[in-house]
């Protein structure tokens, strides 16, 4: 098995139908791809239904080719199923109706479940049950239980906990994907509360796996939050639209090198905010994306001075005091 992870990495000025848009944001609580220009959804961020097996010869495919929908890592049996056949099937008039039941290995339906079938159903049930809590979409699941499933081939899950290494797949597939969960969300919505040492383990479990499954992540950027912090605040598009132009006016600025992306999100959502005569705490906003209020603050006049829209954000209202 491939042990390198795919993700999707839209050029800029992809084409979605007749819409060309040259700056694309993911919604990722909508899964939409939206133009930050426009504010148009021009697609939906969805598993694609092209076949999953890779054969080279048509012998090699007859022999891989499986029936039904795609292969589902998050179902313990890969969401395989077998059609069987039974002589009544056939009916008058030549139509065959199949009874569809599970394809389970022959190696497994013959004695109980080994302490590794149960490790990955264990596993398996609690990825889907912390990304239904955190509410991912079905590609971020599957390339998750993915993940944890190569973990275990290469022997990775040895000497781990099993938390450690659902949350470090949680992770490396919401970084694949673009989604701004932190180590400390995803550890939060397994445990319900975070201590230093579980956070250590599990950044150990996910440097671990990305080292050894030679995973390819690629870098945050600050867009991938704004749409986030929008639906957790219930704030308008045109917030979200705006604070994408700030964004994009603070990288040409040289702002966004070597600054956490969710605290300069933060900071450009409040100054769209404010722009548009809404106001948000900076505690709000820190909470959502994960930093200290301080963060958002020091993003925000930095920001606000580049741009020189001090004295216009003074007459809005001005920024709250610290």
């Amino acid at each position: 098995m491939a042990s390198e992870i795919p993700y999707d990495e839209s050029p800029s000025g992809e084409e979605s139908g007749e819409i060309k848009c040259k700056n694309i944001v993911t919604d990722p609580v909508r899964g939409l791809k939206i133009c930050a220009d426009t504010g148009e959804i021009i697609g939906e961020d969805i598993i694609g239904t092209e076949s999953d097996v890779k054969a080279y010869t048509p012998e090699e495919r007859q022999q891989k080719t499986h029936y039904g929908g795609p292969l589902k890592y998050s179902h313990h049996y890969m969401g395989v199923e077998a059609s069987l056949e039974h002589p009544r099937d056939h009916g008058p008039k030549g139509i065959k109706q199949r009874k569809i039941l599970p394809r389970r290995p022959p190696r497994l339906s013959a004695r109980p479940l080994t302490s590794v079938d149960k490790n990955l159903q264990t596993a398996l049930s609690l990825i889907n049950e912390v990304a239904s809590r955190m509410g991912m979409p079905e590609i971020v699941v599957e390339d998750a239980s993915k993940i944890y499933r190569e973990a275990m081939e290469k022997g990775l899950t040895r000497g781990r906990s099993i938390e450690s290494i659902v949350a470090a797949s949680l992770y490396a597939a919401s970084r694949i994907h673009g989604l701004p969960h932190s180590l400390t969300d995803i550890i939060k919505a397994m445990k319900g509360n975070v201590d230093a040492e579980t956070r250590r383990d599990v950044a150990r479990s996910y440097r671990l796996l990305v080292r050894d499954l030679n995973i390819k992540i690629p870098v945050r950027k600050p867009e991938n939050f704004v749409y986030t912090i929008i639906s957790a605040l219930g704030l308008p598009e045109h917030v979200a639209i705006e604070a994408i132009k700030i964004i994009d006016l603070s990288r040409k600025k040289g702002l966004t090198a070597g600054k956490d992306p969710g605290g300069l999100a933060g900071a450009a959502v409040y100054l769209a905010a404010l722009k548009h005569g809404i106001r948000k705490t900076q505690k709000e906003i820190a909470h959502v994306v994960g930093v200290t209020e301080v963060t958002i603050r020091n993003r925000y006049k930095e920001i606000a001075q580049a741009l020189g829209i001090e004295e216009e954000l003074e007459e809005k209202g001005g920024e709250e005091k610290g």
